[in-house]
């Protein structure tokens, strides 16, 4: 009968209360390893609402400048404020949620298993989520139910009741039919248990390599609320474009002449750096030229690269939306507004380029360049958890708000990056933020040559590779 199962559940929390604490320091080593990966993706200034936060001890830990906890079990609630005061505890059923507030992060730590009805949750949660709200689930993998069973034989683990054992393909169902999106999936934690040095070694490293990981104790499932449909046609949002220039004199007139119009308006930014060409000269020109019919704003970088003239560009930009495009306009000017009617409606939150999806002019892209650029969408989207065909494609577009979240993180990363491109992917992924490759149609030069090195900026994103390896994988 409807309601049994609760019961169950509730009273086999409500007689853990009072030695859970005690308990859970047995498994402290499991239960720090998802509030260190939990942390990775939330900010110091975030609200944090825990589902199923049992006696608090996970969300004091868990990053946040408010934070709010809630539980079915009387117990659970009244051991969570002697323990921690300073924060905010609800006896609270899920499927009733009822908070006045909206929250920036909603945390399942292993709790949507006690859930009579895991539909029911999700569907309450709508009222405490606002569109850029992040759903961070962590849940058993079901492939370990037998031998979670047979700890408990062993009394190795306390007995639970029997709960609901969800594959992610269930959950991410679950999330859909309940109004969410669910967009990026992991698993963690080989080895559960504290062996010294083992555990460290191999939950780090073997853990995460493919087929081992399919092993893993945990899978993490993020998910965030279904965008709403807005026309691609809105007229909601300004955007900025930022143009680095190294040696393009040839192509400036045409950046201008051939980028739409879109949006609620767009800013041109040229940003020009150690041309060896009349770059600089032309960029004056032609922004006296369509200073009454264009928004144009020119500079040059002091630095060196386009990840230091692409800083650059963004530090002076207006617009809600931010946008590069190579000066070379390999990727036609004509294909940003797919990027704005994709981003203005919510269908990711960072978007990025991808010449490798159609077929490319011919002189478009040397063999080798290509041939390095399909190893590294394989590397890099393993790597980031989400699709990334093309990383070195010039044209990203994140919202400035994000951006500007992404450089107050940036110390996280430092300043690793001569292409730019590393930054802001990283950067995304750190901020949790939805990725999509959008595909364009690659074009060759009309003017110029390209400022690419095979052997030079191949070696660059083997470094890349490594560097994300130690910041993102194997951290």
């Amino acid at each position: 009968m409807k309601g049994e199962r609760k019961t169950e559940f509730k009273n086999y929390f409500e007689k853990l209360a009072p030695d859970y604490i005690q308990y859970k320091k047995k498994f402290s080593y499991y239960w720090n390893n998802i509030i260190a990966y939990s942390n990775f993706f939330i900010n110091d200034t975030d609200s944090v609402l825990e589902i199923g936060c049992g006696i608090g001890d996970t969300l004091s830990k868990l990053k946040g400048a408010k934070k709010t906890g809630i539980d079915f079990s009387p117990n659970m609630i009244k051991q969570a404020r002697v323990l921690y005061p300073e924060l905010e505890f609800y006896e609270m059923d899920a499927e009733s949620l009822n908070l006045s507030q909206k929250y920036d992060v909603i945390v399942f730590s292993n709790t949507v298993g006690y859930f009579e009805n895991v539909q029911d949750v999700f569907i309450a949660m709508q009222k405490v989520v606002h569109p850029r709200t992040r759903i961070i689930i962590a849940a058993y993998n079901y492939t370990w139910e037998p031998i979670l069973r047979l700890a408990e034989y062993l009394h190795l683990k306390k007995k639970s009741p029997r709960q609901n054992w969800l594959s992610i393909k269930d959950l991410d169902n679950l999330l859909y039919i309940s109004g969410f999106e669910a967009y990026k999936h992991t698993k963690r934690m080989l080895l559960p248990i504290h062996l010294p040095l083992i555990s460290h070694l191999v939950n780090k490293f073997v853990a995460k390599l493919p087929i081992f990981n399919l092993m893993c104790l945990d899978q993490f499932i993020f998910a965030r609320p279904m965008p709403c449909p807005i026309p691609p046609e809105s007229q909601e949002f300004t955007t900025s474009i930022v143009i680095p220039a190294r040696n393009e004199s040839g192509n400036i007139e045409n950046a201008i002449l051939r980028t739409p119009n879109f949006g609620k308006g767009v800013e041109i930014i040229f940003i020009e750096g150690n041309s060896t060409d009349d770059t600089w000269q032309k960029i004056n020109e032609i922004a006296e030229k369509y200073k009454n019919t264009h928004n144009i704003k020119i500079g040059q970088q002091t630095g060196k690269g386009k990840g230091d003239a692409v800083r650059k560009g963004f530090d002076i930009a207006t617009g809600d939306i931010l946008m590069i495009l190579d000066a070379d306009l390999t990727v036609p000017p004509e294909e940003l507004p797919k990027f704005y009617a994709a981003i203005a409606s919510g269908k990711a939150e960072f978007i990025n380029g991808s010449r490798l999806i159609y077929p490319m002019a011919a002189k478009a892209m040397r063999p080798l360049n290509n041939l390095g650029n399909r190893f590294f969408s394989k590397a890099f989207s393993w790597l980031l958890e989400q699709q990334i065909r093309d990383t070195l494609c010039g044209t990203k577009v994140m919202f400035r708000s994000d951006y500007q979240k992404l450089v107050k993180n940036r110390n996280y990363f430092g300043e690793f990056d001569p292409f730019g491109d590393f930054d802001l992917i990283f950067g995304a992924y750190k901020l949790n933020l939805k990725i999509i490759d959008m595909p364009i149609r690659y074009e060759e030069r009309t003017y110029g040559e390209t400022n690419i090195s095979r052997f030079k900026h191949g070696w660059l994103l083997l470094r890349m590779v490594g560097f994300a390896l130690g910041k993102i994988k194997f951290w």
